[in-house]
């Protein structure tokens, strides 16, 4: 289901405030990935899925990067439940974090959901999760595997939160990132695909929103001053290798070709269709972090020498 909105805007003015919050919370059930959106049972992301935040964990040889998970909107850790167990059979040192509560908003204060901030302080909080990771494995450097509003938080920790050093990348933190449906250049499906204040939600629908939905959702509009603020220097910053992950099935990152990057100086993008790679791939926005698929491309995207199948079961 997709949170598109078709009567012409004059209708939509017309439209009481108590209309558009119940129509805005329906979107959020069905809307960015978060846990309402799946069929399974809310998870609260209260412990690390399996496998992960293994403190005593050493980087082998062969994977000398720890990997970092971030959920998307309305999301937490339990995201990563088939992911996490995945890489750490592989040998990976992995580590996932809840960021982003904020119970400013009606779906903020639900149990579990996590992801509603405002991403500038999301970007904060990731990298002091970071800094403990590399403290723990006394490791320089980390890769990240993210999903949705996870792949904006990743870059905006890269760009303005110490996540890269534009003046020397062999000093960035971030080598590889991973991005699963990623918000990147925002979207035209959620909240109706109207445009509004999109800054911090401070404008009259802005506000509402956002005091459902959490002002991220706003921030992920496409347009919004917040992604034009992240995007202004280009999609990537130099020395990182971006694999960037789309399905012709999303209708959260809408265009589902929005996603994609364009490679700046000195960082390397793969754009990858899910549905290039395996002809009528089923994969959706809300099952990308667990599609046998998509964890098979991130184990390749990791680790070029990776020889599993990705397309099947």
């Amino acid at each position: 289901m997709s949170c598109e909105f078709t009567s012409p805007w004059g209708m939509w003015r017309m439209r009481s405030s108590a209309v558009l919050l119940a129509v805005l919370a329906l979107c959020a059930m069905v809307g960015f990935g978060g846990p309402a959106a799946s069929a399974a049972p809310v998870l609260d992301g209260s412990a690390p899925p399996p496998g992960a935040n293994d403190w005593r964990c050493k980087p082998s040889a062969a994977h000398p990067d720890p990997v970092v998970l971030v959920h998307g909107t309305w999301g937490n850790q339990d995201t990563w439940n088939k992911l996490a167990p995945a890489l750490k059979a592989q040998g990976y040192c992995v580590y996932a974090l809840n960021y982003g509560h904020d119970t400013a908003s009606l779906l903020g204060r639900m149990p579990g959901i996590y992801g509603t901030g405002d991403i500038g302080k999301s970007a904060v909080q990731l990298a002091n999760f970071v800094g403990k990771v590399r403290a723990a494995t006394s490791s320089a450097h980390v890769d990240m595997v993210a999903h949705s509003q996870g792949g904006v938080v990743a870059r905006q920790y890269m760009r303005f939160a110490g996540g890269a050093d534009l003046a020397d990348p062999k000093r960035n933190v971030v080598r590889k990132l991973v991005t699963l449906g990623a918000t990147n250049h925002g979207s035209t499906s959620v909240l109706l695909g109207y445009p509004l204040d999109t800054a911090s939600g401070s404008g009259p629908l802005g506000g509402a929103v956002s005091s459902v939905l959490g002002v991220s959702a706003v921030q992920q509009i496409t347009g919004s001053r917040f992604l034009n603020r992240l995007n202004a220097g280009g999609d990537t910053v130099p020395g990182v290798d971006y694999t960037v992950i789309a399905t012709r099935m999303d209708d959260t990152t809408t265009p589902p070709e929005s996603t994609f990057l364009r490679a700046g100086p000195r960082a390397v993008v793969d754009n990858v269709w899910v549905q290039t790679v395996c002809a009528g791939a089923d994969v959706t926005h809300v099952g990308f972090p667990r599609s046998p698929i998509a964890i098979r491309l991130i184990l390749r995207a990791l680790d070029p020498s990776y020889s599993g199948r990705v397309c099947g079961r």
